[in-house]
């Protein structure tokens, strides 16, 4: 009888291991779940999810890449799709939702071209010959915005926000997002320089959300240090120190030996004599406002306190360099080193309270670079939303101002996008022909969603719309509030270039990495086995 051959066992019993059609199937269902939960939310007329975690804590939003990632999704295809929002949020700030919800659309048509023996190979190289082809159109399509155009930034900020909870105050946040960017804006070597962190986002519940405002100067969630320091301070000269206003402890290990009450009593006089010189200092600089990235000693305190002194203590180093920015102070390590010319301005420097909480309001500065949008809204939720509204806006206007290129929205871009690759697409020989043209299709889901999102019939409209850019009309697009095909510029639906280029960078990347993998290796945890207690 012959020796059967033994299994040979690579892999650990506790591997799964899914090879070929069904890998692929698998990655491209659980990409095709990602993208239909948040496709609800995409446009005016999208719907919020409710995201309840493990602690009972809520979210109510429509933000795609806040859904993906309060999710906490487990399936690795699946959580490829949330790199790409999370890609979209960093990069423009906003888009996340098209981004993801055009991957699983790639994804689903490059399924029905493998049904159809397409390799994966050769899709994933029409993929790509489609998305630089899109990228080209996309910006020869597009129109050039400048800094002074506040008509097409007020569009930008306001389209943004429509469909969020912030829509019923659009046109009062559109303005204030709009004077922060401007207010923050460097301009080096003839190109614009945003930084969104120099614009701070503070939360204050109660009142409205049209009661929201922009602060030149910046707040912070600290109080005086000491009661008897006054509450307002106009005309303040601002000082900021990095250094803690307190006695130092020496470098090396020393004790110092006291042996009778005179010496005690001269130890502390001494010690007395340096905390006064310390706040001597701060008042001989012309300051009559500190804050003090580190601590400050009850005694200095107390000095400054007389000399009619605000001081905070601890401030966060992000907020120490917004603080210089706001008024043009410069943050001193030397204490020793302070002096007039080192001081900022501002207007008022207040202690505030809000909602039981002492706040510090820097504010009124001259030409600051650093600036807070005060955010009201009636409940936690409704501020956290707005929250993540007025970044959305702050994004598209600083992505659309650093590219100086914007196109119009409503399904009109991506139809004219689709519309282009077609007929790119006749140019082509070989099977990536239809992967360029399974590209353009997936590319109408965009306005396919606006349409069923808005209860509109899709087919009908698509129709429609479709006839009109083969008429030349580029900005054609749904207006979902009347469920017809008008002129999306002039709807002032206006969206930075930087969005749909991202959008389809990100989700072509992402859907050719799924498609080529056809094999997935899962390990498992293995419990340690309980070692033999039998007889031996």
């Amino acid at each position: 009888m012959a020796d059967q051959q033994q299994p040979i066992y690579i892999l650990p019993e506790s591997a799964m291991r899914t090879r070929g059609r069904d890998a692929q199937r698998n990655n491209i269902a659980a990409a095709k779940i990602v993208a239909e939960t948040v496709r609800t939310t995409l446009g005016p007329k999208g719907m919020d999810k409710m995201l309840v975690d493990s602690f009972g804590g809520v979210t109510i939003t429509n933000d795609g890449v806040t859904i993906l990632e309060e999710m906490q999704i487990e399936h690795p295809a699946a959580k490829m799709l949330v790199e790409v929002a999370r890609t979209q949020e960093n990069e423009v700030g906003d888009g996340t939702t098209t981004a993801v919800v055009l991957a699983g659309e790639l994804l689903k048509k490059a399924e029905d071209l493998i049904d159809k023996e397409v390799h994966p190979t050769v899709i994933a190289k029409g993929y790509r010959i489609a998305a630089d082809k899109a990228q080209v159109i996309l910006y020869n399509m597009s129109e050039k915005i400048t800094i002074n155009d506040d008509t097409t930034l007020r569009n930008i900020a306001m389209t943004a926000m429509t469909g969020k909870a912030a829509e019923s105050a659009k046109e009062k946040l559109a303005e204030l997002s709009i004077r922060a960017i401007k207010k923050i804006i460097d301009i080096e070597d003839h190109q614009l320089k945003i930084d969104l962190e120099n614009i701070k986002l503070e939360k204050s519940v109660g009142a409205s959300i049209e009661d929201s405002e922009l602060i030149e100067g910046i707040i912070l969630d600290k109080e005086k240090v000491h009661p008897s320091m006054p509450r307002l301070i106009k005309n303040a000269k601002v000082a900021l120190i990095d250094c803690a206003l307190e006695l130092k402890n020496t470098e090396i290990e020393a004790k110092i030996s006291i042996t009778s009450p005179e010496q005690m009593q001269s130890f502390l006089n001494k010690e007395e004599e340096i905390l006064k010189r310390i706040a001597d200092k701060i008042y001989a600089s012309g300051a009559n406002v500190v804050f003090c990235q580190k601590g400050i000693d009850d005694l200095v305190q107390h000095y400054l306190a007389k000399y009619g002194i605000y001081a905070a203590r601890r401030i966060k180093q992000s907020d120490m360099e917004k603080l210089s920015r706001a008024t043009k102070a410069r943050i001193i390590t030397n204490l020793e080193d302070l002096s007039g010319k080192d001081l900022g301005a501002a207007g008022i420097v207040e202690e505030v309270k809000i909602n039981d909480e002492e706040m510090t309001f820097v504010k009124e500065c001259r030409n600051p670079k650093a600036v807070t949008m005060l955010i009201k809204g009636g409940t936690q939720h409704v501020v956290d939303e707005t929250e993540r509204a007025i970044k959305d806006a702050l994004g598209d206007i600083s992505a659309a101002l650093k590219l100086g290129r914007v196109v119009a929205g409503a399904g009109s871009t991506e139809t004219e996008v689709a519309r282009n690759l077609r007929k790119f697409a006749n140019t082509l020989s070989g099977r990536e022909q239809l992967a360029v043209l399974a590209f353009a299709e997936a590319l109408e889901i965009i306005p396919r969603t606006l349409a069923e999102n808005s209860g509109i019939d899709p087919i009908d409209l698509l129709t429609a719309l479709k006839q009109k850019h083969d008429e030349g009309k580029k900005w054609a697009g749904i207006d979902v509030f009347t469920g017809r095909i008008a002129d999306s510029w002039k709807l002032g639906v206006i969206e930075p270039l930087k969005i749909k280029t991202q959008a389809i960078k990100s989700a072509t990347e992402v859907a050719i990495m799924i498609l080529r993998i056809d094999d997935i290796i899962a390990s498992k945890e293995t419990k340690p086995q309980m070692p033999y207690q039998g007889e031996m």
